[in-house]
């Protein structure tokens, strides 16, 4: 058996980055308590605790960047921090054991006060994601995350968690979600990161990417429908009697404050006038496909996502893929889901949407709502990631 592993989690980049550290952290010999802030200098600093309890607060940190909740608030964090200077910016990354960075992820992606059976679940994905990049980039930072294939008629993109050359992983929904210390409220998150510890979920021998996102919609979705063309065979696309929710006392307990702003999750709509939505693809797409005359799916999964859409204008039509780019280029945003029908009006189009997240693997609702009913952690991986197992690793 292993030994626990360290994280590098890229917090946030600024011209300049206000730090409060709230006891004594050491840095070139120097001791630092206090606030101060850090402009980029062409110096990269690290800064470590002095004990175990001490910690840092970042402000202005950007949360739910380019997603319809961003926002800036001021998190606090355990462990290490490196400055970093990046192009032109100061650029801060936490650095600390696995199992602590797992603390956080549990209750800034859910509720800390879910039922302990799902967040135990939700710290066994957590932490096999984790240990899938890691392996994947195997500590050689700067693999290629944009992946696309664009002529004349056709832009077909999709992105992965690898983007990042400097850091493992980053604090927000492009990987998973971090906020430090800030969230985590109760006992009951690091008790069930601690009963899971070092638990990660295996298929053939080999750690899960145990993918997942906000709302299914009713029906999860295929790896492939989203990244690329290679079957995971505990990432498939199946119905999901669990996902739908409307009792507000039990959303309270499993969602955070910033995620009940968003109450149309399961079934949803957006509507543009004609020119309304011409401007909006011209600005997000970079393309003058003129007038928007139609939009038409041509490719759906199983679960309803379009995966393939046609933009035709009176200038020229472009195919657009997959669900992420499709999501980008028709919302200010991003698009719930691309799990939607497409209603022509005279005067615009609709479109009448289902689900929060492109759906692949565990559904946050829908496991959430199982811990509520008493599911244990087992069932509810079992439901989400079939054919797999639990294997401890250290």
């Amino acid at each position: 058996m292993g030994q626990e592993e360290h994280v590098r989690v890229g917090i946030v980049k600024a011209k300049s980055l206000t730090v409060i550290f709230h006891s004594t952290y050491q840095s070139d010999g120097k001791c630092f308590v206090g606030e101060y802030t850090f402009v980029a200098d062409g110096k990269e600093r690290i800064f470590l605790p002095a004990d175990d309890d001490a910690s840092f607060t970042l402000k202005d940190v950007v949360i739910g960047v380019n997603f319809h909740w961003e926002r800036k608030e001021s998190q606090t964090f355990c462990g290490a921090l490196q400055l970093l200077d990046e192009d032109g910016c100061v650029e801060a990354v936490n650095v600390l054991p696995v199992e602590q960075y797992l603390t956080s992820v549990i209750s800034s992606e859910m509720s800390a006060n879910a039922s302990l059976e799902f967040l135990k679940a939700h710290a066994v994905i957590s932490r096999s994601w984790l240990m899938v990049m890691k392996r994947r980039t195997g500590g050689r930072h700067g693999t290629k995350a944009l992946h696309e294939q664009v002529n004349e008629t056709s832009v077909i993109r999709w992105y992965d968690s690898e983007a990042h050359q400097r850091f493992d992983v980053c604090a927000d929904d492009h990987c998973q979600r971090y906020q430090g210390i800030t969230r985590v409220s109760n006992s009951r998150v690091r008790e069930a990161v601690d009963a899971t510890r070092g638990m990660v979920l295996v298929h053939d021998g080999e750690i899960c990417d145990a993918r997942f996102s906000k709302c299914c919609g009713g029906m999860t979705e295929m790896f492939e429908s989203c990244w690329e063309d290679v079957p995971h065979s505990y990432l498939v696309a199946k119905k999901d009697p669990y996902c739908r929710i409307s009792d507000s006392a039990v959303l309270s307990r499993v969602l955070n404050n910033f995620d009940q702003e968003t109450a149309d999750y399961y079934r949803w709509k957006a509507e543009y006038t004609t020119e309304e939505l011409t401007e909006l693809v011209c600005r997000k797409s970079g393309l003058d496909l003129g007038r928007i005359l139609d939009i038409v799916p041509l490719s759906r999964s199983f679960s309803g996502r379009i995966i393939l859409l046609k933009l035709t204008g009176e200038k020229r039509s472009v195919v657009v893929g997959k669900e992420l780019e499709i999501r980008r280029w028709l919302s200010e945003s991003h698009l719930y889901s691309s799990a939607f029908e497409v209603e022509k009006k005279s005067d615009g189009f609709v479109l009448h949407g289902k689900g929060w997240g492109h759906g692949v693997g565990l559904c946050q609702i829908g496991a959430a709502v199982m811990g509520e009913l008493g599911k244990s952690c087992e069932e509810i991986l079992k439901f989400y990631y079939p054919g797999t197992e639990l294997v401890k690793k250290w």
